[in-house]
């Protein structure tokens, strides 16, 4: 199956995982697992910029726009898609990442490295929609609360995630 048959694939699937099963979850009423967002974090290392960004805009819209959220969830996916770059190279070992393997996992980055990865975008992610959300700075427990809860919950779902294909592709 071609790669971008299966980011296709991937992204239908995410989108709709999300917006009927994930966020019909809440505990108690401060968090919400999101695991839409693991989309952007596979897509491959060379991926150019302005596909990136056209791919975090589309993922985002089509939240929104099943959710009736005005550009939280773009707004959140673009500045996650705009810092990736960024961030898997600070992270990157010297030599660079292995290039065999074409996108960020387990198997390409190593297990410390991937969870620092994804942990540092899906905070970036969870800051800005959550700051979007509540837009409101009076009550700056809840707001923390939100998103500390919302990233624990949304981390565990992406390393359970990364732990499935970690062990699909042995």
């Amino acid at each position: 199956m071609s790669e971008l048959l299966k980011n296709i694939i991937r992204f239908i699937l995410l989108i709709l995982l999300q917006v009927f099963v994930l966020n019909r979850i809440m505990l108690h009423g401060l968090a919400t697992p999101y695991l839409y967002m693991i989309f952007i974090l596979l897509l491959p290392f060379n991926i150019p910029r302005w596909a990136l960004m056209v791919c975090g805009l589309a993922l985002g819209l089509s939240l929104d726009m099943f959710m009736n959220t005005p550009g939280m969830h773009a707004a959140a996916c673009l500045v996650m898609a705009y810092l990736r770059p960024f961030v898997i190279n600070i992270l990157s070992p010297q030599g660079g990442f292995e290039t065999a393997r074409a996108t960020p996992s387990v198997a390409s980055m190593g297990w410390s490295r991937f969870m620092m990865y994804a942990l540092i975008l899906i905070s970036i992610h969870h800051f800005v929609y959550f700051t979007l959300e509540i837009f409101d700075f009076h009550d700056i427990i809840f707001w923390l609360l939100k998103i500390i809860l919302s990233l624990i919950a949304s981390f565990i779902l992406v390393f359970l995630f990364e732990m499935l294909l970690a062990a699909k592709t042995r």
